[in-house]
């Protein structure tokens, strides 16, 4: 049984299309390398010999496959830039007086976490600040 389909119109081919495109996108930004390589190898292997692919669409798909790699080695040097700059805050508080931007709550800094919303810091009476605008050191 053929499954393929051979009177699609203009309209509906460009909206599936571009469906799939965002679809892929979606997709793409999940992907690590070497689940790419795996589907590229795969799509070569099993290709039609007597219709290969495109050489504009394999440069198109090894294009995408570059800026989502470079897009995943910015994002790990961005969190990592984040947790030095977390982790020189944290000590630069420790023993210190802080105030919330509302004034409602101070004490002094006991320690302090990273979390992934910021720096959190415990107060000696077991009250926990996030740092975050606003608040005051002193």
């Amino acid at each position: 049984m053929d499954v393929t389909s051979t009177g699609a119109t203009s309209g509906t081919n460009t909206g599936t299309t571009a469906a799939a495109a965002k679809a892929a996108t979606s997709v793409a930004s999940k992907m690590s390398a070497d689940t790419f390589l795996q589907l590229l190898m795969a799509q070569l292997q099993n290709q039609d010999p007597t219709k290969p692919m495109d050489s504009t669409e394999y440069v198109g798909q090894l294009a995408s496959f570059s800026q989502v790699e470079q897009a995943t080695k910015t994002n790990q040097k961005l969190d990592s830039l984040l947790a030095s700059s977390f982790l020189n805050q944290a000590d630069a508080i420790i023993g210190r007086s802080i105030t919330s931007a509302d004034g409602l709550t101070t004490g002094t800094v006991q320690s302090v976490r990273v979390t992934g919303d910021g720096v959190m810091a415990k107060l000696t009476d077991g009250r926990e600040m996030l740092l975050a605008s606003g608040i005051s050191i002193s």
